[in-house]
């Protein structure tokens, strides 16, 4: 089967799970990023080399301010999990993008702890996208681009300024929980990419949903335009 290189993931509907089932928003979360785990090892399985996760983007920080503090609660649980350990020990290099300043300073600190302890693994790359927005991304690149003095760009040249420089655009994007469209997740990487959208919400998106959604992608004819 034709499989993607690269495939990246916008983890839509954990609080409308929880909802529908009557349950804190904070148990559908918490669910949520523990698919993240079964989906990184299967893909390590067929041989897919990139997976980025969108775990939490620049809107998600205009929510109640209770659900965004639950919420760092959890990435400092995960990020110190032994998930992470795991992952590390199974080859994963991990990589998280976005704008980290914007989180406090313990979670900072593990996440470049995470990010450098795993630098020489090459089973698998994961990137998780951490207060990340298609928008802002292009514009750090730009700006860091004047700051550089670079006074011609290329696409190339553009490519090396994004948080994904040295990664291959993605190849297919998955979305779940019924939402058709990207909310300017890897607005510049993704114009080739295949997409996919699943009804289901992320807690109960499976191994079993990742391989039908490979078996289509594996289907189409991608012309890139020609």
């Amino acid at each position: 089967m034709k499989l993607p290189i690269h495939v990246a993931f916008i983890l839509d509907g954990n609080r409308r799970w929880a909802r529908k089932r009557g349950l804190p928003y904070i148990v559908g979360h918490t669910k949520g990023y523990r698919r993240i785990e079964p989906v990184i090892l299967h893909a390590k399985k067929l041989g897919i080399k990139y997976l980025t996760f969108w775990a939490f983007s620049t809107e998600n920080w205009h929510r109640e301010k209770k659900e965004v503090e639950d919420l760092m609660n959890i990435f400092r649980k995960l990020f110190k999990s032994s998930m992470i350990e795991r992952l590390k020990k199974e080859g994963a290099r991990i990589r998280i993008i976005g704008n980290l300043d914007d989180f406090p300073k313990d979670i900072v600190e593990k996440m470049r702890t995470i990010i450098e302890e795993s630098k020489d693994n090459s089973a698998i790359n994961v990137n998780i996208a951490m207060s990340y927005g298609g928008r802002p991304e292009i514009l750090r690149a730009v700006n860091k681009m004047l700051r550089d003095g670079i006074k011609k760009v290329d696409e190339e040249t553009f490519n090396k300024y994004l948080y994904t420089a040295g990664q291959p655009d993605p190849d297919l994007i998955i979305r779940t929980g019924g939402v058709q469209r990207l909310s300017g997740f890897l607005a510049w990487q993704s114009i080739y990419s295949e997409f996919y959208f699943i009804d289901k919400f992320w807690p109960e998106f499976s191994v079993k949903e990742f391989d039908k959604a490979l078996s289509e992608f594996a289907d189409r004819e991608r012309r890139f335009g020609k």
